[in-house]
């Protein structure tokens, strides 16, 4: 009997697959609100949540495939997650960075994308001066490094400046970076870090005969394009560009 190649589903998971409470905006009467099961606690709350139904399934989808967490997260961000099902296998943090195999970050991946970053980029302590420089203290709550691979903002997004994201994006990409702003986070990240990169290499490493994507923000977009098929919400950075391709499908809501 031969061998069937696997199939690799890769998805997001913030405001794609889990949830905040803010992220859920649950619009519905109480009553018919979905029922909710709790994936992350952080400071000892509950903080992040996946429906009833989806919890459901993760058991047929983890016999039918192979799962792949794909998340801008860092590993430490990414561990909190509780996932229904068993502990996948492979794992992509930090938007392709890290490349976890059983919980390990693989050495050869990382030293890979150290090296393209090096090359292609400018360096890291460049862009993080100039967000902070350019930030207004009336609405930067937060400024932080993830794993010395990126920045990223956390700011009160309804006093951002209009046109302030679009001259930084403008800024940043001269210089080899992408900008992103998902919620209250604003991230710039290097155009050589994707997580399309790291799942490429997930379907290689396993012979991959057919691999599935979801996501929703534009760090999401290289993700989907590097999928057989795709999915995206009809929320997000990707919803509000109105971005599509032949390949991907939009949820009715």
């Amino acid at each position: 009997m031969s061998r069937t190649a696997p199939v690799v589903v890769a998805s997001d998971l913030d405001r794609t697959l889990i949830y905040s409470a803010a992220a859920l905006d649950l619009t519905m009467p109480d009553a018919e609100a979905p029922r909710l099961l709790c994936v992350e606690v952080y400071g000892s709350r509950p903080l992040s949540y996946v429906t009833e139904t989806a919890a459901g399934l993760f058991g047929a989808l983890a016999a039918g495939a192979l799962f792949v967490p794909t998340t801008t997260r860092t590993r430490e961000q990414y561990q909190r997650i509780r996932l229904p099902g068993p502990p996948p296998r492979f794992a992509i943090c930090a938007n392709g960075g890290h490349l976890l195999v059983d919980g390990v970050s693989d050495p050869d991946w990382r030293s890979g994308v150290a090296r393209r970053l090096a090359a292609e980029c400018a360096p890291l302590a460049e862009v993080r001066a100039h967000l902070v420089a350019a930030a207004d203290p009336a609405w930067l709550l937060k400024e932080r490094v993830a794993e010395d691979l990126f920045a990223y903002l956390v700011v009160e997004r309804a006093l951002l400046p209009e046109g302030w994201v679009k001259e930084l994006s403008s800024w940043a990409g001269s210089r080899g970076w992408t900008v992103s702003l998902q919620g209250r986070k604003l991230y710039a990240v290097p155009k050589p870090l994707t997580k399309g990169a790291a799942v490429r290499e997930v379907a290689r490493r396993t012979g991959a005969g057919l691999t599935l994507a979801a996501g929703d923000s534009l760090l999401d977009a290289d993700l989907l394009l590097a999928a057989d098929r795709g999915w995206r919400p009809a929320h997000g950075e990707l919803a509000d560009a109105g971005w599509s391709a032949p390949h991907i499908a939009v949820t009715a809501g």
